[in-house]
């Protein structure tokens, strides 16, 4: 039975706070089993910190998250910037559940503050290895399984991109740099998979009440992340939830007409 008739298995990185534990959440509540992944709490199975404000998620939160999933999710370690981590938890999920639905690339985070010249290695390097190189180690990693379901196959990638997958964002040279390239691997996979029933797609969120909101304020110098309220034309924050929703529909309802598509759940950003 395809996911979208209440049945399947589904791996979300970055499952442990914001976005991907809300994709899980919904995920679960329509009946697949989960597996949340996010980063382990010690290296060397964490690859590094993140340079600046933001804090990767812990333990506690993976837990927690994976008990919100009520009884279908399984909490998993792997640092997405790690291949063979990654790798062994997907083959692991797939060989304990005998099959893969849905694939969500979350993980993600932020780093920056100062102009695109003056950035320095260790920024680049951590902004692209979260969010574009891991986004790529979860496509490797999971389409093989996304096409090995039988016929007729309906398996579905998705990304987490951002806002700055269309605009240059100030002072966040490689995070911009990551997230554009995140809507070109998309593109790029979804023309790869062609006719073969896998789809790929990704949400382009704008400003969302999520630790990384918190992080991206702190590099700005800013207190109330809610001032970013105002780069929405809907004159608020965007929810969690509200791009989970979209990703649960891309994942689970979308029709298989849709591939390579970047959608914008961004409240009308303006730059």
């Amino acid at each position: 039975m395809s996911p979208s008739g209440g049945q399947g298995v589904a791996v979300v990185t970055g499952a442990a706070r914001g976005m991907g534990a809300a994709v899980a959440r919904r995920l679960a509540a329509r009946g697949l089993t989960v597996a949340l992944v996010d980063v382990p709490a010690e290296p060397p199975g964490r690859v590094a910190e993140v340079p600046g404000p933001y804090r990767p998620a812990n333990g506690t939160d993976l837990d927690e998250a994976t008990a919100r999933c009520g009884g279908r999710g399984e909490a998993w370690a792997a640092d997405v910037r790690d291949a063979a981590a990654l790798g062994r938890v997907v083959d692991a999920v797939v060989e304990r559940h005998g099959r893969l639905d849905v694939a969500v690339a979350a993980a993600g985070a932020v780093a920056g503050g100062a102009p695109s010249w003056e950035t320095s290695d260790e920024v680049w390097s951590a902004m692209l290895g979260v969010n574009l190189t891991g986004v790529f180690h979860l496509a490797r990693a999971t389409v093989p399984h996304l096409l090995d379901a039988p016929l007729p196959r309906r398996g579905r990638f998705v990304a987490v991109a951002s806002a700055a997958a269309h605009h240059g964002l100030p002072r966040m040279a490689a995070y911009s740099a990551a997230k554009h390239g995140v809507a070109g691997l998309v593109k790029a996979l979804a023309a790869e998979l062609g006719a073969t029933g896998v789809t790929a797609n990704a949400v382009a969120p704008g400003s969302t009440a999520t630790p990384m909101l918190e992080a991206s304020a702190a590099l700005y110098g800013i207190d109330d992340p809610s001032v970013f309220a105002g780069q929405a034309r809907i004159e608020r924050l965007i929810d969690p939830d509200e791009v989970a929703a979209t990703i649960e529909w891309l994942g689970l309802d979308a029709p298989d007409a849709l591939t390579g598509a970047v959608v914008d759940v961004d409240g009308g950003f303006r730059a």
